[in-house]
């Protein structure tokens, strides 16, 4: 699970002829709430000679996010951004060398302007030694398969090792964390699941990763889908693994990061040709527990006192609640601001400030209806009511828990203890010294995550790895 923000998003790229004019860095602030965030495009040419953009947010540490699609025709400028359901729209000067706009997102609209800085693009570089390069030492093919309907097109890598024709190997496939995210789980030009499948593959194991709905080359309306729906996407992936002559069916697993490490225990749970699940930071306390939980751990990180997270707790339980049992918007937010105004009426203003950034009754209307917009989408509906020990109690295969024990999205210590007492067969670790993302951490905050160059712990994998090529080797036996 990753802390949401507003304008992270890609964007495809449609230019007509004189569009050259417009590569180049360009520069806007956005004011949320008295709040300015920075934003910037870089649009440059690639090898083909078309136009190509990414998005970076640096008050939230994001770079380089991969863009989509912008549009221009005369002096007009709109940037789609189709995964926030947000566009920009503009008009450039004669020169084209600024645009004035606004930004729409759902019902909502802020003014941006943009102004290009520089005709050289300049973004920022990360290290990220970790990502494979070709070549591989095994076999890695781009495939696209379907569900059983044919109603989702799934894109997928599909990578074995290079060896003895007709060879068959135990196979995985890798479930990604919350968020729409790409085949290789890229955050921060961290691509996890890349690194996850290159260490494996080498050790003998055959590995699929996948676009989620709606990205690269899945399709699928994601902003309708719940984890329920991921599941069923899941099972396709299972069920293209076993139509694929290099894979031992007898050895089918499953690897789920966060949100995946949640979905897998539901795909497991109903299949008999499952033979082990691994679980990267896997949910198993009621969600609604576990991201009350997350809240004030990430906001703790950031410098928030913690009596004030523990005054703040009850409060978003209890609008939660609220909000994800009333399916009228107007009748959620009027629940939703009662609950918050006895809530302040109780609390000191430094307080409220503190974990909540309200300073007034325009601020304090904003943040309700953010909470209502956020909640009432399919997925985070589903998802606040689900409770992960309905399916891991129902697990019969072979279990791996992993979890970071600075992990400060799902807590280590509860949720292993949980699925130890849901599954006593399971192998449960704690690794010392690892965030969320399986990195080597030293503030062990969110926003470190960008700025360490390790992608994924080779602690870790070297565990996975092992331990699955045990569960492999106790079978044949």
């Amino acid at each position: 699970m990753k802390k949401n923000t507003l304008f992270l998003a890609a964007c495809i790229l449609f230019f007509n002829a004189g569009s050259q004019t417009v590569s180049g860095n360009w520069e806007g602030t956005l004011n949320i709430q008295g709040t300015e965030l920075p934003i910037v495009f870089h649009i440059k040419k690639d090898s083909i000679n078309n136009l190509t953009a990414t998005f970076d947010s640096p008050k939230q540490n994001a770079y380089n996010l991969p863009c989509s699609d912008v549009i221009t025709k005369g002096d007009s400028l709109i940037l789609m951004m189709k995964m926030l359901n947000g566009k920009y729209e503009g008009l450039m000067s004669a020169d084209k060398k600024t645009a004035t706009g606004n930004w729409f997102q759902g019902d909502n609209n802020l003014p941006l302007d943009l102004k290009k800085t520089s005709d050289i693009v300049t973004a920022k570089e990360f290290k990220r030694p970790q990502t494979p390069k070709p070549p591989f030492s095994y076999q890695t093919e781009d495939v696209i398969y379907f569900n059983a309907d044919k109603s989702i097109q799934f894109g997928a890598t599909f990578t074995y090792p290079s060896k003895t024709a007709g060879k068959k190997y135990p196979a995985v496939i890798l479930i990604t964390g919350s968020g729409q995210q790409d085949r290789d789980e890229t955050i921060f030009e961290h691509k996890s699941f890349a690194v996850i499948a290159d260490y494996l593959t080498r050790q003998g194991i055959a590995v699929l990763r996948v676009d989620d709905r709606g990205r690269g080359k899945t399709t699928g309306d994601y902003s309708k889908s719940t984890s329920a729906d991921f599941a069923l996407d899941a099972a396709a992936g299972i069920n293209y693994l076993k139509s694929r002559s290099q894979t031992d069916t007898f050895n089918l697993g499953i690897i789920g990061h966060s949100e995946g490490g949640m979905i897998a225990p539901m795909v497991a749970a109903k299949r008999k040709d499952i033979k082990f699940i691994v679980l990267l930071a896997g949910p198993a306390i009621p969600i609604i527990n576990l991201m009350e939980q997350q809240s004030v751990d990430v906001a703790a990180s950031t410098g928030v006192p913690a009596n004030d997270l523990e005054l703040y707790r009850p409060l978003y339980k209890n609008m939660v609640m609220a909000i994800i049992k009333e399916n009228d918007t107007a009748i959620a937010t009027k629940n939703a601001m009662d609950i918050f105004n006895y809530w302040q009426n109780k609390t000191t203003p430094a307080v409220v400030k503190n974990t909540t950034g309200i300073m007034d009754e325009k601020s304090k209307a904003a943040f309700i209806a953010v909470f209502v917009k956020q909640l009432q989408l399919p997925w985070f509906k589903y998802f606040m009511q689900f409770n992960p020990e309905d399916y891991l109690s129902k697990v019969h295969c072979a279990v791996l828990a992993l979890n970071g024990e600075k992990d400060i999205q799902v807590a280590a210590k509860a949720n292993l203890t949980a699925i130890k007492k849901a599954i006593p067969t399971a192998t449960i670790k704690s690794m010392p010294g690892l965030n969320h993302l399986f990195q080597h951490c030293v503030k062990c905050s969110v926003d470190e995550y960008a700025e360490l160059e390790e992608t994924f712990s080779p602690e870790v994998l070297q565990i996975m790895g092992d331990w699955i090529k045990g569960v492999v080797s106790e079978s044949k036996k």
